[in-house]
């Protein structure tokens, strides 16, 4: 699936390919220490927000989450 923005979608794609193979290689074997692709997510979400304003995208009242934000309560 690509981006919202053309020129994020290799950016998600280095982001996808990181995730999961962290996910699998060592989160799913009991090592939950430290996401060694937050640096690629944050870059990712900055070229994400850019698009997301050129296109002129309303998104108010979305929130967004990411590495060390809160969960939502449930």
């Amino acid at each position: 699936m690509n981006s919202v923005g053309e020129a994020c979608t290799e950016l998600k794609r280095e982001y996808d390919q990181c995730f999961n193979r962290w996910f699998a290689e060592h989160f799913l074997k009991g090592d939950r220490s430290g996401d060694p692709c937050t640096e690629t997510f944050r870059k990712y979400q900055r070229c994400v927000q850019k698009a997301i304003k050129e296109k002129d995208i309303p998104i108010d009242g979305v929130e967004f989450m990411g590495p060390n934000k809160d969960k939502p309560e449930s």
